[in-house]
């Protein structure tokens, strides 16, 4: 069985077949997930490291007014917070969107992991400035970009994320991120972007429905949204 979060890693650092085998056993007895389910929660001590290996996720905060704030969407192969054991307690929730497939690592085996595996601690620590990138550019998107540009740069950068990890290799895939979901992350009301969605779609150049994402003119797409995917720095990889 596929391993995403090994294969993910893989693409950062060559990994000896021994680093491979460590991080297959690490991640070798997951549990299943329902949707909606959270794995840990604002103010809880931190616990272990969770390894998405089937399924999607987000980061969240809820706000004194009950609302909410989607930090991060988590695909299959992605793992959380590698050193928040140096914090007393969460500043943030993480819960499954979908039915996800979650592996724990245990913080003292993911610190031997790291001490004594220099290959894979050089390609966690890489995957982690990825994950930094992305939240600079959602902080860019929330305090610069126009509605329109928010949305379409937000469908390129999950259309690419996806596509990195084997999800599609069409111009269309699953999205499953109701607009609620989307809403929460894009700072906007679900009527509003209700609203950008319809004229993304009666521009010609994408349509998000029933779960599924179809960009008809990625040209257009990116254009709108000003993307430039240097911060997902899919072609970086060091040497051990």
């Amino acid at each position: 069985m596929a391993n995403r979060f090994i294969d993910k890693i893989e693409r950062f650092a060559p990994l000896g077949a021994d680093d491979i085998e460590c991080l297959a056993a690490a991640t070798s007895t997951p549990r299943k997930f329902a949707a909606r389910r959270d794995l840990i929660r604002e103010g809880d001590r931190p616990g272990p490291v969770f390894v998405i290996l089937e399924g999607w996720a987000c980061r969240y905060k809820i706000l004194p007014s009950g609302a909410r704030q989607v930090l991060a969407f988590m695909m299959p192969g992605d793992c959380c917070d590698l050193h928040i054991a140096l914090l007393a307690e969460m500043d943030h929730s993480i819960q499954t969107i979908t039915p996800a497939l979650v592996a724990t690592i245990e913080r003292q085996d993911m610190d031997a992991i790291l001490d004594e595996r220099r290959a894979v601690a050089k390609a966690m620590y890489m995957s982690q400035l990825v994950d930094e990138g992305i939240m600079r550019a959602w902080i860019t998107s929330m305090g610069r970009r126009q509605s329109i540009e928010r949305v379409a740069h937000l469908m390129c950068e999950l259309y690419l994320r996806a596509r990195n990890i084997g999800l599609t290799t069409e111009s269309q895939f699953a999205l499953p991120l109701s607009q609620l979901l989307l809403a929460d992350a894009l700072g906007m009301t679900p009527v509003h972007l209700n609203r950008v969605l319809k004229a993304l779609r009666l521009s010609g150049t994408m349509t998000l429905e029933r779960g599924s994402l179809l960009i008809t003119d990625p040209a257009k797409l990116i254009q709108i949204a000003g993307f430039d995917e240097n911060y997902l720095h899919r072609r970086l990889r060091v040497a051990s």
